[in-house]
């Protein structure tokens, strides 16, 4: 079975943690014609939260994921169709390598694995609260990305390599870098795409492009002009 990401472009993650802009709703944002919404957050994550977007997303017709942060806040719910689960692969704490995942598997022992797929993050702005809270090293060549990317491909097995900038636009050299040492395996980026052209930019070397901020600050219209950057840069 063909997974579901090889189609996608795009997808708008929802932090829980945060509010949607005045006035606008989740069918909002599902009617911007992303590929799918992806649930998850770095801070403030609860299982309540979680699970009042998940509901709330559930309701239209667009893919729902969540990408748990902690096991302590994965939902089941019938409204969503998997789960995107992290692993940060230059992670100093090893806990957010493979920690975190034994601890879920510990606690849940009817987990459903033929819905739930790792991301390998390549997390790469030290500011960022992702960067802080898994004490990544950022300071990655973008031949050093590539390698991490052939790794998490080649060693690995995984599925999904994500080059996460989160909170600013990141270096098309490191992502075009990744890209190249990718054969099967879906190719994420997320981090500053705030219009058009950046996730045009973006998506001409990434499979898939993911605004998160951009929902919770400028709202539905700027999120549906990154959607047709991020088609049109699938064409390029």
């Amino acid at each position: 079975m063909t997974a579901a990401w090889t189609e996608w472009d795009h997808v708008v993650k929802v932090d829980p943690d945060k509010d949607l802009v005045d006035g606008e709703t989740f069918a909002d944002v599902a009617a911007t014609g992303t590929d799918a919404v992806a649930v998850g957050g770095t801070t403030g994550m609860t299982e309540e939260k979680m699970s009042d977007v998940i509901d709330a997303c559930g309701r239209h017709d667009v893919p729902v994921f969540q990408e748990p942060s902690s096991p302590g806040v994965v939902v089941e719910h019938d409204a969503l169709s998997g789960y995107l689960v992290p692993t940060v692969f230059n992670a100093s704490d090893a806990f957010w390598v493979t920690g975190a995942h034994k601890e879920w598997v510990r606690e849940d022992d009817v987990l459903d694995w033929s819905r739930t797929a790792t991301e390998a993050y390549v997390v790469l702005n030290p500011d960022s609260a992702v960067a802080r809270y898994t004490e990544a090293d950022c300071d990655q060549s973008p031949e050093d990305v590539a390698a991490y990317a052939a790794v998490a491909e080649r060693l690995f097995g995984q599925p999904i390599v994500y080059v996460e900038y989160s909170g600013t636009l990141g270096d098309p050299e490191v992502v075009s870098a990744a890209a190249d040492a990718l054969d099967e395996t879906t190719l994420f980026y997320g981090g500053g795409i705030g219009d058009y052209e950046s996730a045009r930019q973006m998506a001409s070397n990434a499979d898939v492009v993911v605004v998160g901020d951009l929902v919770h600050d400028e709202g539905v219209d700027a999120v549906r002009e990154t959607v047709e950057g991020a088609k049109d840069g699938a064409d390029d």
